[in-house]
């Protein structure tokens, strides 16, 4: 069965994000300061082939792991439909 994968990576919260900064400041400019902080990150969708959804979970992880995200850097959530 094709499994949908989305994998959500994010900045590590300790992290500076410069481009998540540069947004923000950009906002400020245009008088948006109702909006207090931003962080950006990337959205992959993959699609997996596997038994079930909870083995497309595995294969979406390993993935993540070994390519998508710098786990030093960034962290990662994994939703499937």
């Amino acid at each position: 069965m094709i499994y949908t994968a989305q994998v959500k990576i994010m900045p590590l919260k300790e992290l500076l994000d410069p481009q998540g900064k540069a947004v923000m400041s950009g906002l400020g400019n245009l008088g948006l300061s109702e909006i207090k902080d931003v962080r950006i990150g990337k959205n992959i969708t993959l699609q997996v082939e596997a038994a079930s959804a909870e083995a497309a979970k595995t294969i979406a992880e390993d993935a993540a792991k070994k390519l998508l995200a710098n786990q030093v850097m960034e962290m990662f959530e994994i939703s499937i439909n």
